[in-house]
């Protein structure tokens, strides 16, 4: 694929900035690792973003995610190998994620309430915003970059 623009020359600070808030922000939610992962690679999977999905399973395997739970992903709801913190959190993303399809939010929510704080579900509700963004700007611009790349860049423009 073709990203249709350049991100960083079209808008650069602009660009820098989103880059930089929404890296600070995935590490101020202070989630698990493989929560914070899964979550991202469950959304750009729903959002059908390749870019994400690639950096996503490429950093879980990096952390020590199995290839089972990767590949499980889109199946968490009948594969065993999820704690029933995990699925609270998949079936919270997934509500969220897919808003305009009327995911059943009360039931995802009485899940989520009743494995995380209050302050875990603000944190993991900003998270699975931040991803959902990124989805739809990588989607929409036809962005694909190597998961090396994609971290040298986060890297620079924190800096």
């Amino acid at each position: 694929m073709t990203a249709k623009l350049d991100l960083f020359a079209a808008a650069p600070a602009l660009i820098k900035q989103w880059q930089r808030a929404s890296t600070e922000l995935s590490i101020a939610a202070g989630l698990e690792h493989s929560l914070n992962e899964l979550v991202k690679l469950r959304a750009s999977q729903i959002n059908g973003c390749a870019n994400c999905i690639n950096l996503h399973a490429t950093e879980a395997r990096e952390n020590g995610e199995t290839e089972q739970r990767i590949y499980l992903l889109p199946a968490w709801r009948e594969a065993p190998c999820y704690s029933d913190r995990e699925r609270a959190a998949l079936g919270w993303t997934d509500a969220l994620t897919r808003l305009s399809e009327g995911q059943d939010r009360e039931r995802a929510y009485d899940d989520l309430k009743a494995h995380f704080t209050d302050e875990e579900q603000v944190k993991l509700t900003v998270l699975i915003n931040i991803i959902n963004g990124w989805n739809r700007i990588a989607v929409g611009f036809g962005l694909y970059t190597d998961a090396a790349a994609i971290r040298a860049s986060a890297k620079a423009a924190a800096a």
